[in-house]
């Protein structure tokens, strides 16, 4: 039996225009994932083409090969699918100053915007079907690539996790709304591989992190 450990990326830097990096905060997450995964002895270690999961990686401690199978979706387009106006940053900043609570208003625009897409709605390069089989496909691949006993170090996000861990479980993508928003930065999800095939041991564990570290977003 083979493992792969699926490792949500640390905080990135949410609200700047270059969301793609780690914040201060997110870079206090790896150093302490770090410590958690210094005993695991990765055969293969993979991460998604985005630079916040390359930069977990290397701060935890590992240098991955690259696979964007793991990439998350494309929440920006989401955004403008939605709101078309969001083309621009700066309309959406003030859009959302305007409410008196922005990441309230973000992320009910946000979950509305997400909806429309898993609804089928036009707009989108990929389609939420397809990245959930993107995502799946990414997964059984590393598996692929393991032999008995050896283990797998995945840096990836929490959309790509929340959609191979609905599969496993249910079948298909209808977990993925109830996953999904709960993923915690730098969460672990365990998936073992065996003759029964793919099986989720355990989803999102972020014990290493403590009160003072724990982020959604």
């Amino acid at each position: 039996m083979s493992v792969i450990y699926l490792i949500r990326h640390a905080q990135a830097s949410f609200g700047a225009r270059d969301y793609d990096k780690l914040s201060p905060l997110g870079e206090q997450q790896a150093a302490r994932l770090a410590s958690t995964l210094s005993d695991v002895r990765a055969d293969v270690v993979v991460s998604g083409s985005m630079r916040r999961h390359q930069q977990t990686a290397t701060l935890a401690g590992f240098i991955p090969e690259v696979d964007p199978g793991y990439d998350e979706f494309d929440f920006q387009e989401l955004l403008v699918a939605h709101k078309p106006a969001y083309k621009r940053h700066t309309v959406m900043v003030a859009d959302l100053a305007r409410s008196g609570n922005p990441k309230r208003a973000f992320q009910e625009m946000f979950t509305a915007a997400t909806q429309r897409w898993i609804d089928g709605g036009d707009g989108y390069t990929e389609p939420f079907q397809a990245f959930c089989d993107r995502s799946e496909a990414a997964v059984r691949r590393t598996a692929g690539r393991l032999g008995k006993g050896e283990t797998a170090l995945v840096f990836t996000s929490g959309g790509p996790i929340a959609a191979v861990v609905s599969r496993l479980l249910s079948g298909g993508d209808d977990l993925w709304t109830k996953l999904n928003p709960v993923t915690i930065n730098t969460g672990i999800t365990k998936v073992v591989s065996g003759r029964g095939g793919l099986t989720v041991v355990s989803y999102n564990e972020h014990v290493h992190l403590g009160a003072d570290l724990l982020t959604h977003r």
